[in-house]
């Protein structure tokens, strides 16, 4: 189950954070709060899910609830899959 979250985190360290000392925060983290994302991050985070994962994200599914942390990510994607 911490397949994807484990991933999500190296995505983000790497990818927006570009740190090689991997995610500094837990799962539950509000990416807005601390500022680990901006509005252009939230699109790679976008894609990065889409392509990695095979879903298909709506614009009004790119909300806060789904994109706002690692666990609230990780579950949109279990939940998109799921749905298939």
């Amino acid at each position: 189950m911490d397949e994807i979250e484990g991933t999500l985190r190296r995505f983000i360290a790497e990818k927006i954070l570009f740190s090689g000392n991997g995610y500094p925060h837990p799962d539950e983290t509000s990416f807005l709060e601390t500022g680990v994302v901006d509005s252009m991050s939230v699109m790679e985070l976008v894609l990065f899910a889409e392509q990695t994962y095979g879903i298909q994200t709506s614009d009004r599914e790119i909300t806060p609830s789904n994109f706002d942390s690692v666990k609230s990510l990780a579950e949109f994607i279990r939940r998109k899959q799921a749905s298939g």
